[in-house]
């Protein structure tokens, strides 16, 4: 059950970076633009490149890589002892969300425009919650009995 509920997270982590995340806009009485993971990283290259590096990293490499990795692990192609750095990619990956929130707190505060969250915020963030239990209770399983 845990490795068909973290290989489909291999398919769900894409879909939650295309969704998306937020509506904003300038003015209150027009249409709000959707601001997707991709659409916001593409935004973020084109003013500051080690922002970029970094949000790219936090977002999209972090969790798909601890994915990958707990897959591996799940399916015993690599070493059980993996599952500490997956742990820290797991992590990492919760710094996006933080990010994500601290923007909408930010432009509702200065009251400049309108911000509305969008289903792929839940969805991105299901998917981080979700690689979260599923490498604690992969790691859970691992452990032998008397250690329990």
């Amino acid at each position: 059950m845990l490795r068909v509920a973290n290989l489909s997270l291999l398919i769900l982590f894409p879909i939650s970076w295309f969704a998306p995340l937020l509506r904003a806009g300038l003015l209150p009485f027009f249409d709000l633009d959707a601001i997707s993971v991709v659409t916001g990283l593409q935004a973020i290259w084109e003013k500051d490149v080690v922002l970029a590096l970094l949000v790219t990293f936090l977002a999209i490499f972090a969790p798909y890589l601890k994915t990958i990795g707990l897959a591996l692990v799940q399916f015993r192609l690599a070493s059980p002892r993996v599952l500490t750095v997956l742990h820290l990619l797991g992590r990492l990956a919760m710094a996006d969300i933080f990010l994500i929130a601290l923007y909408i707190v930010i432009a509702k505060g200065v009251g400049v425009g309108r911000v509305e969250t969008a289903w792929g915020l839940y969805l991105f963030t299901a998917c981080i919650l979700a690689s979260l239990a599923i490498s604690h209770l992969t790691e859970r399983a691992r452990l032998p009995s008397r250690d329990r």
